[in-house]
């Protein structure tokens, strides 16, 4: 009777212990989507830089988040360097850029995009300076 009992409780808990991955938790993908266009924004834009502290401190609270979630270390890392997962970013990233007025090889096009995002005060501006 104890076993049976174990194994009901072992069959209730499982779920809650198990964790959805990271890709679809919306802040996390958000965050990090971010991040990487305002980097794209910095890289191909002459006339803005970036505000590195201010992305590495979100990038650090990005990660505490998701320690506060449950995830443990080697779960982040696993996502952070998963091909698969920089991949899809990559490709949210440039469906972003793409509906902002963004087009490759075009610098321009990446300043303007990353002035309205400082002026409005995005999450992407806020790693974004003019200089």
């Amino acid at each position: 009777m104890k076993r049976l009992g174990f194994l009901i409780a072992l069959a209730l808990a499982t779920p809650a212990l198990a964790l959805p991955p990271l890709a679809p938790v919306k802040p996390i993908n958000d965050g990090l989507r971010a991040v990487m266009i305002a980097d794209q924004i910095r890289i191909a834009c002459p006339s803005i830089a970036a505000r590195m502290i201010a992305g590495w401190s979100f990038i650090r609270s990005l990660e505490a988040q998701a320690r506060d979630m449950g995830y443990s270390a080697g779960q982040i890392e696993e996502f952070v360097e998963s091909s698969a997962q920089r991949k899809r970013l990559e490709g949210e990233a440039a469906a972003y850029m793409k509906a902002g007025g963004v087009v490759g090889g075009q610098p321009e096009t990446y300043c303007a995009l990353g002035r309205e995002e400082i002026e409005k005060g995005s999450q992407i501006g806020a790693f974004l300076r003019v200089k």
